[in-house]
């Protein structure tokens, strides 16, 4: 069961987990993690740093498998597949979160909690 945001986001949180998903495109985890360290009294930020987190995560992972797989040429495919994937989660988590909505990675693995 999802949990849902019900209570209405101020333009600051709205901004800075905007910030953190735009951070992410570039900066891989890093964003999400100083985010989810120095802002524990925003609850929506805190959700969408994790969430931020658990991406990049996942993405690394997959880097590191598509690094291994181009030995058998196959991990170019690969790293370019998971390239327009982060490209894409990232840009859409910058759109819900710029109107307050809370997003969810479909394919993430849910390591930080």
């Amino acid at each position: 069961m999802e949990e849902k945001m019900d209570v209405t986001v101020d333009q600051e949180s709205k901004n800075m987990a905007l910030l953190i998903w735009i951070g992410t495109i570039f900066f891989g985890f890093i964003p999400g993690l100083v985010f989810y360290l120095v802002k524990k009294d925003d609850p929506y930020v805190v959700s969408q740093a994790k969430e931020a987190l658990n991406w990049s995560i996942t993405a690394l992972i997959g880097y590191a498998a598509g690094l291994l797989l181009t030995m058998i040429l196959i991990g170019v495919l690969v790293l370019f597949a998971l390239a327009i994937c982060h490209l894409i989660f990232c840009i859409m988590g910058a759109i819900a979160c710029s109107s307050g909505k809370d997003f969810k990675v479909p394919y993430a693995l849910r390591l930080v909690k």
